[in-house]
């Protein structure tokens, strides 16, 4: 192979257009990324807080079959957010509590 100065430096002419190329494309990458953890942290801090009480209710919606705390791990489709209040007259009128979370004693309602 004929090794001249001119080709060599022709090759690394190359090369360098190649890293500057990888170089715009990783700092695109870069700034992509940058914007979707914005777009995240964002949506972190406009989330609404996690409901404190939750009524399951069944398939009719006048049925009411469950009451669970907020952070219970299986509240069920059909929960909806409920205040402290609501959870406790649920409780009253003999609506079950979740077995898992347990939100009567929490809420200091025990049999």
């Amino acid at each position: 192979m004929n090794d001249t100065g001119a080709s060599r430096l022709a090759l690394l002419r190359f090369r360098e257009r190649v890293q500057e190329r990888d170089l715009v494309r990783t700092r695109r990458w870069i700034a992509d990324e940058e914007r979707r953890e914005a777009e995240r942290r964002v949506g972190e801090a406009r989330r609404p807080p996690a409901p404190e009480w939750l009524i399951e209710r069944g398939l009719d919606r006048k049925n009411t079959l469950a009451v669970h705390a907020g952070e219970c791990w299986d509240p069920g489709k059909r929960a909806r957010p409920a205040t402290r209040a609501q959870a406790i007259e649920a409780l009253r009128h003999q609506v079950p509590a979740c077995s898992k979370c347990r939100p009567d004693t929490a809420l200091g309602i025990v049999d």
